[in-house]
């Protein structure tokens, strides 16, 4: 996948006009990508608290103003409802639309949540030596439901999801390292090694995004996953909500650096 270092509002003007539909990996090089939950207001407390409680899935960046879609706080401009390439529409839990322009489904008392994402951490990754299968070939990340609960919140409830990403053995350190240092992209990996220890089944199949090819010594690396939230609306059935499409995230104007712990 070429490597598109132009900045965010450039990469978000041509997504806006429909020049730029893909996945987000290897766009705006060193900046902050978020993942996208939007929520009537009668639900927002709950979801905030719900990131509150799960951090490692949902790392709170940005919260709007009700009816509001542009974050102020890190993207001043934007518009939540045409700068992403690609968002899913859920009604009472069920997956009702994909599209390109949310404008339509807009509301006045809507709330948008950023959360971290870890394609900001792969830019560290990279920089360290790692090679990254997906980002080579074009391909979005491999996610799953896991096993592990979320800690609930009021109505909010459900598995967190997971991403993995094959890393060579002798590498493990490095990637847990890197990814470390940004709790507000996930930070480290929660799990490494056997999939059937978080309740994947099948490493072959993800729930979304594309398998992913290991090379011998691989060993798959599971970081938590701001896909989350989709795995929670399926779980919770709210009667409305607006997210992304797993790996079409929301590139903020903020660089790597402002979520580094180190």
């Amino acid at each position: 996948m070429p490597i598109d270092a132009r900045h965010p509002r450039e990469i978000r003007r041509d997504i806006r006009n429909g020049k730029l539909t893909g996945i987000t990996a290897g766009l705006g090089q060193n900046y902050v990508q978020a993942n996208l939950a939007v929520l009537p207001r009668d639900h927002a407390y709950d979801f905030l608290l719900f990131c509150q409680r799960n951090p490692r899935p949902c790392p709170l960046l940005e919260v709007t103003d009700v009816g509001s879609p542009e974050p102020v706080g890190v993207a001043p401009g934007a518009d939540l409802r045409t700068d992403i390439p690609r968002y899913r529409i859920y009604k009472d839990g069920v997956l009702a639309d994909e599209v390109t322009d949310a404008t339509p489904y807009w509301r006045d008392d809507l709330v948008a949540f950023l959360l971290g994402c870890s394609f900001t951490f792969e830019w560290a990754l990279l920089d360290a030596g790692i090679r990254l299968w997906h980002v080579e070939h074009g391909k979005n990340v491999a996610m799953w439901r896991t096993s592990t609960q979320c800690r609930p919140a009021g109505v909010f409830h459900g598995p967190m999801v997971v991403s993995m990403r094959p890393i060579a053995a002798a590498q493990l350190a490095k990637a847990v390292t890197a990814s470390a240092r940004f709790p507000g992209a996930h930070g480290a990996p929660v799990h490494v090694g056997d999939p059937a220890a978080i309740g994947i089944t099948d490493i072959a199949r993800p729930d979304w995004g594309d398998p992913q090819e290991f090379a011998r010594g691989d060993v798959p690396v599971f970081w938590a996953c701001g896909v989350t939230p989709q795995a929670v609306a399926l779980a919770s059935r709210p009667p409305f909500m607006i997210t992304h499409s797993p790996g079409h995230m929301f590139i903020t104007d903020l660089p790597n650096s402002a979520l580094s712990a180190i």
